[in-house]
């Protein structure tokens, strides 16, 4: 890995380095050979970089890919050594082959640590990506140069306008005298090359992409989970959202503990603390980490509890603090005081406007009422994307979450204009899961029924709730003191920047309205250079980022439909 990775620093330095360059492409140039995938250019910089990062994460593909292509050198070098005797005259030469025979015998000698499986259909998507991809990227070199060509009209054929693309598109050069009846300027095959670099990069990712997942959690996963929560899910106010049916469950080899996680990415994301009895908890770690290994994922755990994070640091990650979930104690919630004023004025301006709000178990709604309800909750969502992974359910109405409880506000007309959710969380605590309001409702709507609740929830058996999650919540309350820092306030002014898309601050302050305990919640991972690649997937598991998807029916062959999913989101 560090072979590759020097020669990749080498690559580009040669690349924008003219005279550094020239002089290792000469060398090429006059019968001298230099190490392997030492070329001088960003391509190959680029190429061998990506071959470092997938050895990096032991997969075994690459292993193999550069055991190939260094044998496959080291032969071309003992031949060109043997056969041609001016070539020994060279140090470079001799270098350069026990450089190459270095790393090939490293490479051998340490194949064992090269276990990580890549999916079974990446060689047939390779291949299919490979031809699909030359052939349109050949076509649309045939067409602008058929656009841009400035000899004599007639000069040509389109045929031979397409073999011209075909070939700089294969090798990014075409040989002039081959083609004297074309003649493109460089623009134009700077584009075309352009073109063969993003496929030669979608030949590569298709040939080395990870298994994308393991199939979702079963019936039978399900109800081993709810028999955990039933007996260990006091602690956690996450523990419910382990039944996302986009999850996949690892439980402990006793079978007394689980970790839930999504693989996204190539990232297998787990949520939240594990199920279960604590002390078996490492159990069910270490075979997550073990899985995860084992198809080259790279582990990491959003959302963890102060306890949950100390046990996975002793399984070898490292943790950093994201945020503070608010917990509202009712037995210590008050309105009075001048700090409540805020929230008590929402309360009574929205009671004097007529509203009401019904609480029931979901069990206890009839089937049609509760298929409005998911319409309007779909109605109102913010956006096309269902957004929520570690803190959301991700389905409303469901048969089985008959436990979860709904609160229903109506206007002085009798017309629904909100809705919350909470599951169930232990025996006497509710987790927000939900949260939804017709905009054209009165302010202060989410703050009178979450208040309905806490008047209300002696009588439930409720002695605690979970509300939102707010993320670096520590930066928004410290960031506007007098005093801050100047990487702190730097910090503050860059996440009040994004808040006007992501709704961060905004999360935070709706949450400080009710006084609550912080409670602190951290992101696991193995690697620090790995945290910009978990906080990219996170971000796309909690619905802050889109990708593309192909249509289904294109590769329905390698992926499983998810299962059937209502709305519903934290956020």
């Amino acid at each position: 890995m560090w072979y590759l990775r020097a020669v990749a620093v080498i690559n580009v330095l040669g690349a924008v380095w003219v005279s550094f360059g020239d002089d290792i492409r000469r060398h090429n140039n006059e019968d001298l050979f230099t190490p392997y995938l030492l070329t001088a250019g960003f391509t190959s910089g680029a190429f061998s970089m990506f071959l470092a990062v997938t050895l990096r994460r032991r997969k075994r593909a690459a292993w193999i890919l550069n055991v190939a292509l260094s044998g496959l050198l080291v032969v071309a070098f003992s031949a060109a050594m043997t056969v041609a005797p001016e070539f020994r005259g060279h140090p470079q030469n001799w270098v350069s082959l026990a450089l190459t025979v270095l790393f090939t015998v490293s490479l051998l000698a340490g194949r064992r640590e090269f276990y990580a499986k890549g999916d079974r259909a990446n060689p047939k998507r390779a291949v299919l990506t490979a031809a699909g991809g030359l052939l349109a990227t050949s076509l649309l070199a045939a067409f602008l140069v058929t656009a841009t060509d400035q000899a004599a009209p007639g000069a040509s054929t389109f045929v031979e306008r397409w073999e011209y693309g075909l070939l700089r598109a294969a090798s990014l050069a075409a040989e002039g005298e081959a083609f004297p009846g074309i003649v493109t300027p460089n623009w134009a095959n700077a584009v075309i090359n352009g073109l063969s670099t993003a496929l030669f990069a979608a030949v590569l990712w298709a040939a080395f992409r990870s298994i994308r997942a393991i199939d979702p959690i079963t019936a039978d996963d399900e109800k081993r989970l709810r028999e955990l929560l039933a007996r260990h899910g006091e602690p956690d106010s996450l523990g419910y959202f382990a039944l996302r049916r986009d999850k996949t469950a690892m439980f402990s080899p006793s079978g007394k503990a689980a970790v839930a996680y999504r693989v996204i990415g190539g990232v297998s994301l787990a949520s939240a603390d594990p199920l279960g009895d604590p002390e078996a908890w490492p159990g069910a770690i270490e075979r997550w980490l073990d899985e995860a290994r084992k198809h080259g994922w790279t582990p990491a755990v959003i959302g963890a509890s102060e306890r949950g994070g100390i046990i996975y640091g002793r399984c070898g990650l490292d943790a950093l603090e994201i945020g503070d979930e608010a917990i509202v104690e009712i037995a210590d919630f008050t309105l009075s005081g001048r700090a409540m004023h805020v929230v008590r004025q929402a309360y009574h301006r929205v009671e004097r406007a007529g509203y009401t709000v019904r609480i029931r178990r979901h069990e206890d709604i009839p089937a049609e009422e509760m298929a409005e309800l998911v319409r309007l909750a779909d109605t109102w969502r913010d956006g096309g994307t269902e957004r929520g992974f570690s803190m959301a359910l991700g389905r409303l109405g469901h048969p089985a979450d008959g436990r979860c409880v709904m609160l229903e506000c109506r206007d002085s007309d009798g017309a629904l204009r909100g809705l919350l959710s909470f599951v169930p969380w232990g025996a006497k605590g509710l987790s927000l899961d939900l949260m939804r309001r017709d905009r054209r409702s009165d302010n202060g709507l989410t703050e009178f029924m979450v208040l309905e609740l806490i008047q209300r929830a002696d009588t439930m058996g409720i002695t605690q709730l979970s509300l939102n999650f707010a993320m670096f919540r520590s930066v928004f309350e410290r960031g506007a003191r007098l005093g801050a820092g100047p990487v702190l306030r730097l910090w503050w002014t860059m996440l009040g920047f994004f808040s006007r898309w992501w709704q961060i601050e905004t999360l935070y302050r709706a949450n400080a309205k009710y006084r609550p305990i912080w409670e602190p919640r951290y992101m696991l991972f193995e690697k620090s250079t790995d945290v910009p690649r978990i906080g990219i997937a996170a971000a796309r598991a909690e619905g802050f980022l889109e990708t593309p998807e192909l249509p289904d029916r294109l590769h329905r062959a390698w992926r499983k439909p998810p299962a059937t999913v209502d709305s519903a989101s934290r956020s």
